[in-house]
């Protein structure tokens, strides 16, 4: 995988004559969206599966360029204002009527308590009504990037949350659920017929929808399928259209078969893993009194004991690009010549460790998932297996994602793995959510470890108001590299996308892994 465009992000599959009409598409994943509510979880499967219900003020288009969605256009009327007009004729499922209400209501739900969609709300000061199709968003900054940002923050009804009692979104952390859990009211062109979680989801089409969707789809039955041997045989057998991710060792296999199609691509999605490093003891430890992580030669310990390649070419069989930086090529302020990772080398290490106090290691608990990324509850073992190579004992718990976010956005983890993809394609998403020092206002939400550095901070909140394109990318290079230099996470590489579908199934593949119905084609 070679850095890449924004222009070819999109992959298209050719598909000939004899369309088909109400066509029913049956999808299979390795995990489910946790909620049906939009402001719940910040993560894209969730964000994908629910976008296909719900819209925002300013959307995406094939090439994930920035499009009108439920604002018609938007201009900046001063340096921290932005005025937006609203789509008219637009009806939410039931059949309310869109208007500025529900923008207000919607931007005050997703900034409020239980949101994990804080980071996109945390720079703005206010949302003000100008009439029923006209708003205006005042930034406390300039913040020229303020439509990227806003690009996942998906409207819902005022009316309908306050009649289902969902004025607050569901709070993951908590294990809270409400209406919004199970049920969904957009304006998007699919809407929710059954929500079995876990199970089944069945969506269909909007026959109300404002814009034309070019796609063929009516009902979309979308199925979790944790088992990676159990999807391919519901692919091979034609129990199902299309399945994401592809298993690995699978995939030459499905391109084998002449009824399948497997389609392969760049992702801009960096996983990484964090460390605790705030609290003066480490949970999950042998280590009393103190935390380990908060020594920085422990985590270049541990980033040096990581053997990144044999991660590569055994675990991810190569569809894996390793990486030093927490964005990927691609993103807007990706530092190519900065890309280096610090050398694989357990003796360095083992040094390190030793000058830290812990010639003989400690023992960690590690928290990952098993069915979110592309092998990463195989990535995690492989980590644990180098980790012990130094004296390290991983005390590794895997399990679903179901269970695994809550807990870790409680914080309640001292090593840890995630992916991130920066839903603006722009460096200053991940430097806000992931690497700066976390606030109640939203910024450093997805800073599980509450790594800190007052410089990088400074010059985040810098980032997100210059407008002078190299003042900036010199800014985002500073910033990376107090990070690099800090090891305030452990980098380890980007993951390639692999879905397979049938050979009459037509769609469009995304580097940020997002699969939007309208615009699938069942011939």
């Amino acid at each position: 995988m070679n850095a890449f465009k924004p222009a070819l992000f999109a992959a298209a599959l050719a598909f000939g004559l004899g369309i088909a009409h109400g066509a029913t598409l049956r999808v299979a994943n390795q995990g489910d969206a946790t909620s049906m509510d939009p402001h719940s979880l910040n993560e894209s499967l969730q964000l994908s599966v629910t976008g296909n219900v719900y819209e925002p003020l300013v959307g995406r288009d094939r090439k994930l360029g920035l499009a009108p969605a439920l604002a018609t256009k938007w201009a900046q009327t001063s340096p921290t204002v932005w005025r937006f007009d609203l789509r008219r004729n637009v009806r939410f499922h039931d059949g309310t009527p869109f208007t500025a209400d529900d923008v207000l209501f919607t931007f005050t739900r997703a900034a409020g308590d239980g949101s994990d969609m804080k980071g996109y709300t945390s720079a703005i000061k206010q949302v003000r009504k100008v009439d029923d199709f006209t708003i205006e968003i005042e930034t406390a900054t300039p913040f020229p990037i303020l439509p990227d940002v806003i690009s996942l923050v998906y409207i819902m009804s005022k009316k309908w949350c306050e009649e289902n009692k969902a004025e607050k979104p569901v709070d993951r952390r908590k294990g809270i659920e409400n209406a919004a859990s199970f049920r969904a009211n957009g304006t998007g062109p699919y809407r929710i017929k059954e929500r079995q979680p876990t199970t089944r989801t069945t969506f269909v089409r909007n026959g109300n929808y404002w814009d034309k969707v070019d796609g063929n789809v009516d009902e979309v039955i979308f199925t979790p399928i944790g088992n990676d041997a159990t999807r391919v045989a519901a692919m091979l057998s034609g129990e199902i259209d299309m399945m994401e991710p592809v298993p690995l060792q699978d995939v030459e296999r499905l391109k084998a078969n002449a009824n399948i199609n497997v389609m392969q691509g760049p992702e801009l999605r960096t996983i990484f893993l964090g460390m605790d490093q705030k609290r003066d003891e480490l949970q999950f430890s042998n280590v009393k009194g103190k935390n380990p992580f908060k020594d920085k030669r422990v985590r270049q310990a541990f980033y040096q004991a990581i053997d990144i390649e044999t991660i590569k070419t055994r675990v991810m069989r190569n569809a894996a690009t390793p990486t030093a930086l927490m964005v990927a090529p691609g993103i807007k302020g990706f530092v190519p010549e900065m890309n280096k990772r610090l050398p694989h080398d357990a003796d360095a290490a083992k040094k390190l460790l030793a000058e830290a106090g812990y010639p003989n290691g400690f023992e960690v608990g590690m928290n990952c998932p098993n069915d979110r990324y592309v092998n990463d509850g195989e990535i995690c073992q492989a980590v644990a297996a180098n980790l012990a190579r130094i004296g390290v004992k991983v005390n590794l718990q895997a399990e679903s994602k179901a269970t695994y976010f809550p807990k870790i956005l409680r914080r309640d983890t001292s090593f840890y793995l995630l992916g991130w993809t920066p839903g603006t394609y722009d460096a200053h998403n991940a430097l806000s959510n992931l690497m700066a020092t976390p606030t109640d206002k939203g910024q450093g939400q997805f800073n599980l470890g509450s790594y800190s550095n007052a410089k990088l901070d400074e010059l985040t909140l810098k980032i997100q108001s210059e407008t002078d394109q190299p003042k900036r990318n010199a800014m985002i290079a500073e910033a990376f590299k107090l990070h690099a230099d800090d090891i305030g996470h452990i980098p380890l590489h980007q993951q390639a996308l692999a879905w397979a579908m049938k050979k009459n199934v037509s769609l469009v593949q995304l580097a940020d892994n997002f699969m939007p119905y309208k615009y699938i084609v069942v011939k």
